[in-house]
């Protein structure tokens, strides 16, 4: 695997935040009636509106996941071998998801870290969905080799097939689309993201 000029920098793995300084930041800057993002179009109070439920959102799934017994084992077998690098911003509804999640799953073992995806455009573009800046976006990093071992996201596989479907009927508008979102993470409870991490840990770790 070789590393090209889409491969995150030392430095720039350096500067990312924590999970911890995210939220912090996220907090900060809602109660100064913004966003993690400069620019306007993510600064409407409807937007403002979306970010103060991730908020809240985020702070009950810091409190109630728990991460399942064999994804927890899978994750201490590579401990100090990785670097989770996530794209994300706090307007994101599904990063408000899965960023908790992340980070319980993380652990002691893998270091996350995290970085705003409108201050990074180079590196977003080069793990792009559907042509599309989708977060968040999880990037796995070989700490010896500074290789991208591979990637995740902005959601779960059947969530993501679903909204699919949901938009391609013509008939909901942005609102419902993400009712349904929210209903379908309220009941999916993290299972479907630890299952496909789980996947992802046991097949990455087979990287040589």
């Amino acid at each position: 695997m070789m590393i090209t000029q889409t491969t995150p920098t030392p430095e720039l793995v350096a500067s990312a935040m924590t999970y911890e300084q995210y939220r912090i930041l996220a907090t900060e800057l809602f109660e100064q009636g913004r966003t993690t993002s400069a620019d306007a179009h993510y600064n409407t109070p409807e937007i403002l509106g979306y970010t103060k439920m991730n908020l809240a959102r985020m702070s009950r799934l810091d409190k109630q996941t728990v991460i399942h017994p064999q994804l927890t084992e899978a994750v201490q077998a590579v401990a100090g071998r990785w670097t989770w690098l996530v794209l994300t911003e706090s307007w994101c509804g599904d990063a408000a998801q899965a960023l908790p999640v992340l980070r319980a799953i993380a652990g002691e073992s893998i270091p996350l870290r995290l970085l705003l995806r409108d201050e990074n455009p180079a590196l977003m573009d080069a793990f792009l969905t559907n042509g599309g800046r989708s977060i968040p976006k999880l990037i796995c990093l070989d700490n010896a080799s500074g290789e991208v071992l591979g990637s995740w996201g902005p959601r779960p596989a059947a969530l993501q097939a679903a909204i699919v479907e949901w938009k391609a009927a013509g008939d909901l508008t942005f609102e419902h689309i993400l009712e349904n979102t929210q209903r379908w993470y309220n009941a999916d409870r993290t299972e479907s993201i630890q299952n496909e991490l789980l996947t992802l840990v046991r097949r990455w770790s087979e990287v040589i």
